[in-house]
């Protein structure tokens, strides 16, 4: 199955405007001169034109938007507000409104929960769409029927149908051009809306407040667990970051809160829930959980939650990922409260079925052990090197890393010096991806040895394979990124390459 995660890169595409207006309008959208006859052909059959663009070609038209996921400096850009994306719902019929949504927020398994809540779902019958992001392999991971990606072709003819009125935004709203997060939601939305779907799960990108997701108003809210993340864009305390997550939080819609560290994050969310009279669900005052086995294949553990006794079995290893099924029992219930028809047996077929790759992955390529996580920031490896010790014993641990500018290299690192690792340091093909030297000096800083270095996560994985002996560990981490790449190399799976689109170095962008 698809594996999730961020892979697709481009700078600008830009399309040939024909007089004064337009040519405002492509500055607004942070488009460039650079390719405008290609850009004029591929347009020249979109829009309400019937003759359907290619996949690569609507990808290029996508990823020539401002993307913050991966560049922070979009000089000119208005920023993070709610306007443009309400403008853009509207434009396409108000595509935001009319379906029961689950609305998903947090720093740490916000994806694998709205997966839960999404499979559980199915197992009941109900038909189910799920949005979330980044990806790892394909940009049609966002956005899914069920767990399964749509289709490239659907994709191709979902960007057709909506870029008509992302033009007319950026032309006439007086907020600056969509951006590729802002496209995204509006095509989920509206391929939600055009399939019928019962229920939607979405997963907020970036925060909470001021995440294009947050146009919608749920029938429940969740929030998962709240750490140190993007400190120079929601704020450098747990106190900040949880006031933008608490902003999914809406008048009279239920919100579960999934065990918390920091008491901070509580009260915050408490409050929030308080003046917009919502009930609050707060996992870890009002349900339990007991490990009763685990191994590589799974774990099994009892849930009493709000209206009954499960007795399950999940696929993904981890405590944490045992939080988060005891978070998606209570968003499922929450629900259930509000006319939803689920049994326990939905209940435990969808936490049995579920699948998110990337996530305590475990593997094994000639005789040695490897374990994939995309773990990327201090709290996520905290929890990642408690796993590592709990399903595995080993001699030592080789470590494949790589880390994206904007994330706390040396809060990862001093958690995971607690494995005493030997370090590959790798360079990822993710524009954020930090400088192979930079990455080598952290790693030493930290008191670790680097025994190899490559500018390839896929060169850097043999060289661990090479290196490691047979009864160690190879972990492989630091960023989602570093997680596919390492997934494409075990698996064969080629990375979609756009030789039309240029990264910063000026090399062809591939999938991230």
């Amino acid at each position: 199955m698809p594996v999730r995660g961020r892979r697709i890169f481009s700078l600008g595409i830009a399309v040939d405007f024909p007089d004064a207006d337009t040519r405002a309008a492509m500055i607004r959208l942070r488009l460039t001169p650079a390719n405008l006859p290609m850009a004029r052909r591929k347009l020249e059959h979109s829009g309400e034109h019937t003759t359907p663009i290619s996949f690569n070609a609507a990808v290029e038209l996508a990823m020539g938007l401002a993307d913050f996921e991966r560049s922070t400096h979009h000089p000119g850009h208005s920023g993070f507000h709610l306007e443009r994306m309400r403008l853009l719902s509207e434009e396409l019929g108000g595509v935001h409104r009319g379906v029961s949504t689950v609305h998903v927020a947090g720093t740490k398994g916000k994806g694998s929960t709205a997966a839960m809540v999404t499979s559980i779902l199915l197992s009941a019958g109900y038909k189910v769409g799920l949005f979330t992001s980044p990806h790892l392999h394909s940009v049609v991971e966002r956005i899914r029927i069920g767990l399964e990606p749509i289709a490239k072709e659907t994709y191709a003819a979902l960007l057709q149908q909506v870029w008509p009125a992302v033009q007319r935004v950026g032309a006439d709203g007086g907020y600056g051009g969509v951006t590729f997060f802002e496209l995204m939601t509006a095509m989920a939305f509206v391929h939600f809306k055009q399939a019928a779907v019962d229920f939607q799960v979405i997963e907020v990108g970036l925060g909470g407040r001021l995440d294009s997701t947050n146009v919608l108003t749920p029938a429940v809210s969740v929030i998962t667990s709240i750490s140190l993340d993007h400190v120079g864009t929601l704020g450098g305390t747990i106190e900040k970051i949880a006031v933008e997550k608490a902003g999914i939080i809406k008048p009279e819609a239920p919100v579960v809160v999934a065990p918390q560290v920091e008491a901070d994050a509580r009260s915050v969310f408490r409050k929030a829930a308080k003046e917009n009279g919502s009930a609050i669900v707060e996992v870890q005052d009002r349900l339990s959980w007991t490990k009763s086995t685990a191994d590589l294949n799974g774990q099994s553990f009892v849930v009493k939650g709000l209206r009954g006794e499960y007795e399950l079995w999940l696929p993904l290893l981890g405590d944490y990922q045992l939080e988060n099924a005891a978070t998606a029992v209570a968003a499922v219930e929450t629900l259930a409260d509000c006319g939803t028809s689920l049994t326990e047996a939905h209940i435990a077929a969808g936490l049995r079925n579920v699948d998110w790759p990337g996530r305590f992955q475990t593997e094994e390529s000639n005789g040695r052990r490897i374990v994939i996580d995309g773990a990327h920031n201090p709290y996520s490896m905290r929890r990642l090197v408690g796993a590592v010790r709990d399903y595995f014993e080993f001699d030592r641990v080789v470590l494949v890393y790589a880390a994206l500018r904007g994330h706390s290299a040396q809060g990862m690192l001093a958690e995971l010096a607690a494995l005493a690792p030997r370090v590959v340091v790798v360079k990822s093909r993710h524009p954020r991806s930090g400088q192979l030297e930079a990455a080598a000096r952290s790693v030493m800083d930290a008191g670790l040895e680097v025994i190899g270095q490559s500018e390839s996560v896929g060169v850097g994985l043999t060289t661990a394979i090479e290196l490691a002996g047979s009864g160690d560990l190879i972990l492989c981490t630091g960023s989602l990124s570093v997680a596919a790449e390492v997934t494409e190399e075990l698996h064969g799976i080629p990375p979609e390459m756009y030789p039309n689109l240029t990264g910063p170095t000026g090399r062809s962008d591939p999938a991230v």
